[in-house]
C-alpha cells in the first residue's frame, strides 16, 4: 500500500500544482522555458502513474474487504464509465455542449469514474485509488469552475454535430476497453 499512495501523491500533486501554487507553474516555464517544464511535468506524472500502477498490483496481493457492494452496483458503474468516457473525450472535442455547460468535462468524467468504481468496489485498495482520484477531481473541478467565474471565463458554444462526435468517440472508446482491454490491462471482467 505505501507504493499505491506514494504514486497518488506524486501524481496527484504533480496535477494539483496550479490548484495549491497557482503561479508557480508560470514562474518555473519563466526560469527553465516552456519545453523542459513540459519534460520535467511528464517525467514525473509517468513515475507517479508507474507507482500506482505498481502499488496497486501489490495491493491486490494482499486485500481487505471493507464491504460487500450489491451485484448490481457494478452495472450501474459500466454505465457511469460510460459516461466518463464521453466526458473525457469533451475535454478534446471542440465546440460541444459538454464542454459549453461544464467547462471542465474531463474533470467531472474522473469523478464519476471514480465514484462509480467506489460504488462497485469494496476493498481497500480500490477505496484508497478511486478515493484520491475523487478527492482530487472534486477539488480541482471546483477550483478550475471558480476560477473561470472570477476570470469571467466562457467556453464556445457547442453544435450537436459536435456533440454527435464526442458520444460516438467516448463510446467507442468505452467498448473497446470495457470488452478488449479491461481484463488483459486490469485482470478483473468490469461486468461481472
Amino acid at each position: 500500500m505505501p507504493i499505491l499512495i506514494l504514486g497518488l501523491v506524486i501524481f496527484l500533486g504533480a496535477h494539483s500544482v496550479h490548484m495549491l501554487a497557482p503561479g508557480f507553474r508560470d514562474r518555473a516555464v519563466a526560469r527553465i522555458g516552456l519545453l523542459p517544464w513540459k519534460g520535467l511535468y511528464s517525467l514525473v506524472s509517468i513515475a507517479g502513474f508507474v507507482l500506482i500502477v505498481i502499488g496497486f498490483g501489490m495491493a491486490r496481493a494482499d486485500m481487505h474487504l471493507l464491504y460487500t457492494p450489491p451485484a448490481w452496483l457494478k452495472h450501474l458503474n459500466a454505465l457511469f464509465t460510460l459516461v466518463a468516457f464521453v466526458l473525457v473525450f469533451a475535454a478534446y472535442v471542440p465546440h460541444n455542449h459538454f464542454k459549453e455547460k461544464l467547462g471542465h468535462p474531463m474533470l467531472a468524467g474522473v469523478k464519476l469514474w471514480a465514484l462509480g468504481h467506489l460504488l462497485a468496489t469494496g476493498y481497500l485498495h480500490d477505496v484508497v485509488l478511486f478515493g484520491a482520484f475523487l478527492v482530487w477531481a472534486i477539488a480541482d473541478f471546483a477550483v478550475s469552475r471558480r476560477r473561470d467565474r472570477i476570470a469571467g471565463t466562457t467556453y464556445p458554444r457547442g453544435t450537436l454535430a459536435f456533440d454527435a462526435v464526442t458520444v460516438v468517440v467516448g463510446v467507442a472508446a468505452w467498448a473497446i476497453f470495457a470488452f478488449m482491454l479491461h481484463i488483459p490491462l486490469i485482470g478483473r471482467n468490469p461486468f461481472i
